[in-house]
């Protein structure tokens, strides 16, 4: 097993699609969903489609993603 490679993808809510937007380059891949699950599934698909193409000899199974999210801080409901 190879040691394994952790890509980020960097994710920001924005407000007004009310959607999660990310992007890999490493990958490349880019997306949109309403929640960050469904952003990282998204992903994580495109990720093992692209991955002989953008990496060859990388072995899936050593393949991890990390999400990095950006969303503004909201005030605690009195």
């Amino acid at each position: 097993m190879q040691k394994p490679v952790i890509f980020t993808i960097s994710a920001i809510w924005d407000d007004e699609a009310s959607v999660w937007s990310g992007h890999c380059d490493d990958i490349p891949a880019a997306a949109d969903a309403p929640t960050l699950d469904e952003l990282f599934s998204k992903i994580s698909a495109m990720a093992l489609d692209l991955l002989p193409d953008n990496h060859p000899g990388l072995d899936p199974a050593s393949l991890y993603l990390q999400i990095t999210a950006l969303r503004e801080a909201e005030p605690a409901a009195a």
